[in-house]
């Protein structure tokens, strides 16, 4: 198959419904993910260059909108009427925040549809506060200006009286969840944990002062947290051996509990029973969600989660899995059943030999398991006589984790010819705090030392390990580079896109509202700069002898393209084969379809030429 086929997929996901029934869409039909409205058929409100995200503006035929240029990440905010859409017309669009030195992110829109909650770093360029714009009068006022990082939550709790939002800690894995009584000015932080290391999530109001909370206090997996405002009290509703995540419906009588259980989801609807008021209630398990196949119901910023009607009548959320690319569900409470509203261009599972992967682990050098998924071309099982080539893809983060998603380079390579294993080294989400924390700060090579105990495992699995590569993207890119860097024996090739060379010019580079937020996960440049020189592959670039594909964008405010410039000359000078490529209208990772497919197939066929692969045959 013409890997191309495989990028060209396109996919949908669920911002926000409204009172009506509609829903405001995400969709990448155009090349890069503009705004549609579904309500029976999908209509197109933006065709703009930049990705644009959004939500309703309640009880208006309204959506505010956040647009960046160039991947820049400097977002700003504008008013969209629904009825009358600007499509490529960016003037037609009403300018609520207009700052374009500085970065600002829709937290929420009220209830009443009068006002938006939204971040800024706008004081100091460094710092997050949290803002009210009046949407009548477009006058604002500052809500929180405490310092750190305000983040998205669920916005407004149903009544309108509390706005959340996150605030990270100055520890890795360390969140507070933030909510501002907007009737009496306080500032409270439920589920505080000064002592500990510990996330609490997203809340769900399930009363007026009551809410439920995803919260790993106290424990290596995150469980549900009932918590009365009022009296302080708190109660663990639910745990289980996977984190677990809850959505309310907006009258708070059903929740939806969904496991990340081993890199897919299982998800649950319980109906709230009050035994008695201020107590906390039970818990009465109504079904388990019906999803399409085995994957993942996406949730996180980029991906809203699933909205539940009142009364959980409904259930929509965005589905992925390693064949589906990604597109809307309905699940109607009543027939139990699933219903697909959006079916996006893409390849058929069953016509074009789309291959689920095998999930199995790998003994480290300390004994740790690391789990990992396993894809094999179709009809190969790999052995002594024929071992496959093979490409670890290693993901970002590092605070996330490899989930049984889409992946269209994952299945290109696959088709291509390689064996494709992706890992969740230490350092992952996902399998508790405990294994998340294992790479923070001075344990970062332990990480790397996990792709040297992969590399052991590939002959083993029908691999071949001298055949090996390295890809990943982000912090995936620093793992390639460090991988070549620090086991250069091991490493046949490596793709990395916008991957750090240096951490201690990474630090010094990068924007310097994210300095902060990133030292506390990988050390700081006052405290640790000579462990992160000692960690950094450019500092190790003499060792560097597998060729290697770089991409990056011109604009990436995370890791700066230094980072890959740097890199590229180190290797120009000892004649290392390279290929670099600079996208002037991207920031950190390729947003644009048109470039995807100039990168992506670029960088498989390098590595083909480089593991011996030979020239891709002609599609028919």
């Amino acid at each position: 198959m013409d890997p191309r086929r495989l990028l060209e997929s396109r996919s949908a996901r669920a911002l926000d419904e409204d009172d009506a029934g509609r829903l405001l869409v995400a969709s990448d039909l155009t090349g890069t993910y503009q705004l549609y409205e579904l309500d029976g058929e999908l209509r197109q409100l933006t065709d703009f260059a930049e990705p644009v995200s959004g939500r309703y503006v309640p009880g208006r035929r309204q959506a505010v909108v956040q647009i960046d240029h160039g991947g820049d990440e400097r977002h700003q905010l504008y008013l969209l009427e629904l009825d009358d859409p600007p499509l490529g017309d960016r003037s037609r669009l009403r300018a609520l925040v207009d700052s374009p030195d500085h970065v600002h992110r829709i937290l929420g829109v009220s209830p009443d549809g009068r006002e938006l909650a939204y971040a800024s770093n706008e004081r100091n360029k460094v710092d997050f506060d949290v803002c009210l714009l009046d949407l009548e009068t477009a006058t604002s006022r500052t809500l929180y200006d405490g310092g750190g990082w305000a983040e998205e939550s669920s916005g407004y709790s149903p009544n309108g009286r509390y706005l959340a939002f996150g605030l990270p800690g100055l520890r890795p894995l360390d969140r507070d969840l933030v909510l501002a009584d907007l009737e009496t000015g306080q500032l409270l932080r439920p589920l505080a944990h000064p002592d500990e290391a510990a996330r609490v999530g997203d809340p769900c109001f399930v009363g007026e002062h009551e809410l439920v909370v995803s919260s790993d206090i106290g424990r290596d997996t995150a469980a549900l947290v009932w918590l009365d405002l009022a009296s302080g009290r708190s109660e663990t509703l639910v745990e289980d051996d996977w984190d677990l995540d809850v959505v309310a419906s907006p009258d708070g009588s059903v929740l939806l509990v969904i496991a990340n259980a081993g890199g897919g989801s299982r998800a649950e609807l319980f109906e709230i029973v009050r035994e008695a008021p201020g107590e906390p209630p039970e818990l009465k398990e109504v079904a388990a969600l019906p999803l399409p196949g085995r994957g993942v119901i996406a949730g996180s910023l980029l991906t809203p989660p699933p909205i539940l009607a009142d009364g959980g009548s409904h259930v929509t959320y965005t589905y992925t899995s390693p064949v589906v690319p990604g597109d809307i569900w309905r699940v109607d409470r009543a027939l139990n059943t699933s219903r697909r509203l959006t079916s996006s261009p893409g390849p058929d599972p069953e016509l074009d030999g789309l291959v689920e992967p095998a999930a199995e682990a790998v003994t480290s050098f300390d004994g740790e398991q690391i789990p990992l998924f396993t894809y094999r071309p179709p009809g190969e099982t790999g052995g002594e006589a024929a071992p496959l080539p093979v490409v670890l893809v290693v993901h970002g983060g590092p605070e996330s984790q490899s989930m049984l998603t889409f992946n269209p380079v994952v299945q290109a390579l696959v088709h291509r010819g390689f064996g494709v294993v992706v890992p969740n080294v230490r350092g992952s989400t996902g399998y508790g705090k405990r294994y998340a924390s294992l790479d923070d700060t001075t344990k970062r090579l332990d990480s790397v030392r996990d792709l040297a105990a992969i590399h052991g495992w590939l002959a083993s699995a029908g691999f071949d390990p001298d055949r090996a590569a390295l890809y990943g993207g982000s912090y995936g890119g620093y793992m390639v580079l460090a991988g070549v860097a620090f086991q250069p024996e091991l490493w046949a090739a490596g793709v990395d896109i916008v991957g750090i060379s240096d951490l201690v010019t990474f630090l010094e580079n990068t924007s310097a509202y994210r300095r902060a937020f990133r030292e506390r996960e990988y050390g700081s440049l006052e405290h640790d700069r000579e462990f992160l020189a000692a960690a950094s592959p450019l500092r190790r670039a003499d060792d560097i002898r597998a060729p290697l594909f770089v991409i990056h964008g011109e604009n990436d405010p995370r890791v700066p393209v230094s980072e890959a410039r740097q890199l590229v000359a180190s290797l120009e000078r000892r004649g290392v084969p390279h290929e670099l490529m600079v996208f002037a209208d991207e920031g950190h990772g390729l947003a644009r379809l048109a470039n995807r497919l100039i990168a992506y197939p670029a960088a498989i066929e390098f590595l083909a030429a480089h593991l011996g692969l030979g020239a891709a045959r002609s599609p028919a």
